[in-house]
């Protein structure tokens, strides 16, 4: 299976979960398979079998078409990519009011997956928690201003400025300006953590 499907069922299968409100333990006991296992997946760093993709799939009460469906193949090897504002696709990444993510490719890149998304923070969106990514991230702020929370130190950025850090860092975002803010978030997610 191409690697860049596999991301793909992979996010999907973390953004359904947590819009059930569906824990990593209950989506295991549901599909009758190890808590573990579930993480790994959706962490891109193991490959489901298929027995095992549709375990999930099932217990995620998903119809078989509706869950594959916006999954492309994307066979080609092209080396330029156009992906038309239309094209991105909507998801919810946590329940945080005021955070909309819109993914807008993703790849596997050499030496790991990536994940491209453009985040809108709401005015006044904050998180109410400091949260946890398996992932660098890279955010560069196209408008608004924000503030990072990264280990117990404020980062303040505007339209222009750019952060990369290390995701498993405790972090937490807020949109510390009077209006929207609009970042370009890159994930990189890390597959041989040490």
């Amino acid at each position: 299976m191409h690697e860049d499907i596999l991301i793909q069922i992979s996010n999907k299968i973390k953004e359904a979960r947590k819009s059930k409100k569906i824990t990593v333990q209950q989506l295991a006991n549901d599909a009758d398979v190890s808590k573990g296992l579930i993480s790994h997946i959706e962490n891109n760093r193991t490959i489901p079998s298929l027995p095992v993709l549709m375990k999930i799939v099932l217990a995620l009460n998903f119809d078989l078409t509706d869950f594959f469906k916006g999954i492309s193949t994307n066979n080609n090897h092209e080396k330029v990519f156009i992906i038309r504002s239309k094209e991105y696709q909507s998801f919810n990444k946590e329940a945080a009011k005021g955070f909309g993510y819109k993914r807008i490719m993703t790849r596997n890149m050499q030496g790991g997956p990536m994940d491209v998304i453009l985040l809108e923070l709401k005015k006044g969106a904050s998180r109410s928690q400091v949260v946890r990514t398996d992932a660098y991230e890279y955010k560069y702020i196209i408008k608004g201003k924000v503030e990072y929370l990264i280990e117990d130190k404020k980062y303040i950025l505007e339209e222009g400025d750019s952060i990369f850090f290390d995701g498993r860092l405790g972090h937490k975002p807020r949109n510390a300006g009077d209006a929207s803010a609009l970042l370009l978030v890159i994930y990189y997610f890390i597959t041989n953590s040490h």
